[in-house]
């Protein structure tokens, strides 16, 4: 059964170690595109879905660290490397960049199915987490000038009538900034706009 809209790259100079891979992949229901060179993964514009990146250490041209680096620096994706010998200094610069693992050819195909499953879990929650974050800054640039001088007074603390003489309004208008700020930010609850407040830095 294959697994919609996710989709595992692999970037490997090596053909028949790429199809292999693929091979593997698909039979276990991933989507799968292949890139012979990291110059070649760089300049392809990524699928809006959740995915992960195998990707090989040793390559001609651009090598797997310096892929990985440009990718951090382009779009976050969850990378699994793979090398043809064991590499320390390498595979201790790739997990401190934040490589998910770091295996060794020839692939132990259980290990690197579970790295795949890790991975692309990974990246739906950074996703899922960068949507939320996406629509509370959404809901807060609703917010008047005003109410967003209220907030941050609110959310440390200060009474209705403690922030109206800090604003030099009244308490009642205040209590309506108040109202419109919850319903604005979706807050079902004061200890919910306090929550969401810490999100946005704004205590």
């Amino acid at each position: 059964m294959e697994l919609v809209n996710e989709m595992v790259y692999i970037v490997d100079d090596d053909a028949s170690v790429g199809e292999a891979l693929s091979s593997l992949l698909r039979a276990n229901g991933r989507r799968v595109q292949i890139f012979t060179s990291g110059q070649e993964f760089l300049t392809f514009e990524r699928q809006d879905t959740a995915a992960c990146l195998i990707l090989d250490l040793r390559m001609p041209g651009l090598n797997g660290l310096q892929v990985q680096k440009s990718i951090s620096a382009k779009l976050a994706i969850p990378v699994i490397f793979i090398t043809g010998r064991g590499d320390i200094p390498s595979s201790v610069t790739a997990m401190k960049e934040g490589a998910i693992d770091f295996l060794t050819k020839p692939v132990d195909e259980m290990a690197l199915l579970n790295c795949v499953e890790r991975a692309i879990d990974l990246d739906r929650s950074h996703r899922r987490k960068a949507l939320e974050d996406a629509a509370l800054l959404a809901r807060y640039q609703s917010l008047t000038p005003r109410e967003r001088q209220v907030l941050p007074l609110l959310v440390r603390g200060m009474l209705n009538k403690q922030a109206a003489g800090e604003l030099g309004i009244t308490e009642y208008t205040v209590q309506i900034h108040r109202a419109h700020i919850m319903r604005k930010m979706e807050a079902d609850s004061f200890a919910t706009l306090v929550k969401l407040a810490s999100k946005l830095n704004l205590e």
